[in-house]
């Protein structure tokens, strides 16, 4: 973690120019008819969890290569939020994935957390390996699927490891499972697919019936990968009917890589808090497929536009929904990227909460397609950095955080102590 002076020796130079460029913009707002203040309150509200899992080097197909400096335990995988979340203050939380995270003293690793200021967000299961913990010292084999299977042993195996999590998040002070499955097949006639869901309901009934009161359960989808030629789960309209049959407390997470190319994700995000089973998100962008790339980077309009749904869907606040960034961190350095990618979702969120929502509707209604499309313009074109600077300012954080990062050296004093050879996932 980063101290508060520290972080202000390195903004000390460039105060005086925030400070203008904050009047400067919260003048314009203010001729618009909008209050930069109660903007600047609703970011502060605003966390987005980090998952455990990247805050070390991804990896491709075909290969990973290792940064230095990658956390050796989960431990310090809540240094490294804490150290971020001191310079973002929206970083908050961590999801974990079990096995990979899966600490002997649950109690001892919530304290730790409560110390850094980082809460425990959503957990999340693993059945698309094998793995002793899951699978009975390997006796069972999830090759075939998990929940889906046709072997009676492997769909227990994967209900009682969902319940373990459900247990683990009870002591760390989780409130909600993640169930993303990787069953489906690759080749056609490979399976009965109608079969294939049926089991995963049953499954899922299981699971969310050990939700302990106040816990809520989330359906993922994906279209393809692992399995190329169907998946049990592989759309909105799949993950809506699974989250239904599931039971009251089940609702669906949007992944933003989880769409075939040129979906409509802002779409999908409408018709899913319409029938109030929106549950949360997985942040990150794309330009072929599930590529986790850095949030925002690729289609930043798009989800300018998924947080005008949420919006829109709150009634003109945001939800209280599960949001947590899912990137894989290839060749940037994964602390840095966390960080970018939060900027871009606070700029996203911020834009939306510029729209002139009385002028769009009146557009909408009279058919008006241009000028709808300037209402959104207006907002989305408006450069709202200085804001979002001044909220992590009023809380201790960084102007710029990923310029502090840098400063402060912090991936070279872990490469110091941590080496160069560590992973911080189980691939």
């Amino acid at each position: 973690m980063f101290e508060q002076d520290r972080i202000a020796s390195i903004d000390a130079d460039h105060i005086r120019h925030h400070a203008s460029d904050l009047d400067h913009l919260a003048e314009a707002l203010d001729r618009r008819g909008l209050d930069a203040a109660q903007v600047i309150e609703a970011l502060i509200a605003f966390d987005v969890a980090v998952p455990s899992w990247a805050l070390g080097t991804g990896g491709t197909r075909f290969g990973r290569f290792p940064g230095g400096g990658e956390p050796r335990t989960t431990e310090e995988k809540l240094d490294d939020i804490a150290a971020i979340n001191a310079l973002t203050r929206a970083n908050g939380a961590v999801s974990l994935h079990v096995p990979w995270d899966n600490p002997d003293d649950p109690g001892a690793l919530r304290q730790y957390g409560e110390q850094l200021g980082i809460a425990f967000d959503a957990m999340n299961s693993n059945t698309f390996q094998n793995n002793p913990e899951t699978t009975f010292d390997g006796e069972v084999s999830y090759k075939f699927g998990s929940l889906a299977s046709t072997e009676p042993e492997a769909r227990r195996a994967a209900v009682e490891h969902n319940q373990a999590v459900i247990d683990l998040g009870a002591k760390l002070g989780s409130n909600a499972l993640t169930v993303w499955l990787a069953d489906g097949t690759n080749h056609p006639g490979q399976a009965d697919m109608t079969g294939q869901f049926e089991r995963t309901v049953e499954g899922l009934q299981a699971i969310h019936a050990h939700l302990p009161d106040g816990w809520r359960m989330f359906t993922e989808h994906k279209p393809y990968e692992p399995a190329f030629y169907s998946s049990v789960n592989q759309d909105w309209g799949s993950s809506l009917l699974l989250a239904q049959a599931a039971g009251d407390r089940a609702s669906c997470l949007v992944d933003l890589g989880h769409h075939l190319p040129n979906a409509n994700i802002e779409q999908v995000v409408a018709r899913l808090a319409m029938v109030d089973r929106l549950g949360g998100f997985h942040f990150n962008d794309s330009k072929y497929g599930d590529d986790d790339l850095t949030t925002g980077s690729i289609k930043p309009f798009q989800l300018f536009l998924i947080f005008c749904e949420l919006l829109r869907a709150g009634g003109g606040t945001l939800p209280p929904m599960a949001y947590m960034l899912d990137q894989s961190h290839n060749v940037k350095d994964p602390l840095e990227d966390l960080v970018q990618s939060t900027e871009a979702l606070l700029i996203a969120y911020t834009q939306a909460m510029l729209v002139d929502r009385e002028a769009l509707a009146d557009a909408q209604e009279s058919n008006d397609a241009a000028f709808a499309q300037q209402v959104l313009q207006d907002a989305y074109r408006t450069d709202v950095r200085p804001l979002l600077a001044e909220a992590r300012q009023r809380q201790g954080g960084a102007l710029n955080p990923l310029r502090s990062f840098r400063a402060l050296g912090y991936r070279q004093r872990c490469t110091e102590l941590r080496g160069n050879d560590a992973a911080a996932t189980g691939l």
